[in-house]
């Protein structure tokens, strides 16, 4: 690999995201890669530590996730950054500067339907904020702008988890960013959606 790059999940709690950086990653360390993961929960936990909710806050927290895959993007990593994201310019910006470095922006949407994710949510926070319980919640009771032009758009309530991570492999090679393997998966697979395992 020539240059690194920052494939950067975008998508509402529950969508997938984890689910489909943990394969792709498997994947990439196959094709031996060296890959870094930032989940957005993680993140959270140890580098952004006393933040909270606000809209401020969010795009505080994006930056330094930013920031991060910015750093290993340029010393040839491939990170895979799995974050909600809610805000387009913030997200726009994390392009920007990690473009302005030498390294490649893929913009990930993990696209799901409320319905799926209400069901999918174990703990109940969907139910919750539809019923006006729970308020900041990200998609229901706080905004989420969908990516006007993601270079990918993975169905998670409607592929399968092999579809949405072959449609993204397929994305990186088409930009030489990994070498072709020559393998061709069926991307028509509409069984076993992200996330419901």
């Amino acid at each position: 690999m020539n240059k690194g790059f920052v494939l950067w999940f975008t998508g509402l709690s529950g969508a997938g995201k984890t689910t489909l950086s943990i394969r792709l990653a498997e994947q990439l360390k196959a094709r031996a890669v060296r890959v870094e993961i930032l989940d957005g929960d993680e993140v959270r936990t140890n580098l952004s530590k006393g933040l909270g909710f606000s809209k401020e806050d969010r795009d505080t927290n994006i930056r330094r996730v930013g920031y991060v895959s910015r750093l290993l993007a340029r010393n040839k990593v491939a990170v895979i950054a799995a974050a909600i994201s809610p805000y387009r310019e913030v997200r726009e910006e994390v392009r920007r500067s990690i473009l302005d470095n030498g390294a490649a922006f893929i913009e990930v949407f993990a696209k799901c339907s409320i319905d799926v994710l209400t069901e999918r949510d174990v703990k109940g926070l969907y139910k919750k904020a539809l019923a006006g319980e729970l308020q900041g919640f990200t998609g229901v009771s706080d905004p989420y702008e969908e990516p006007l032009n993601a270079e990918v758009v993975v169905e998670t309530d409607r592929e399968t988890i092999e579809a949405s991570a072959a449609k993204i492999l397929r994305a990186l090679e088409e930009r030489h960013l990994l070498p072709w393997d020559g393998v061709m998966l069926d991307h028509t697979l509409r069984h076993d959606p992200v996330g419901a395992l």
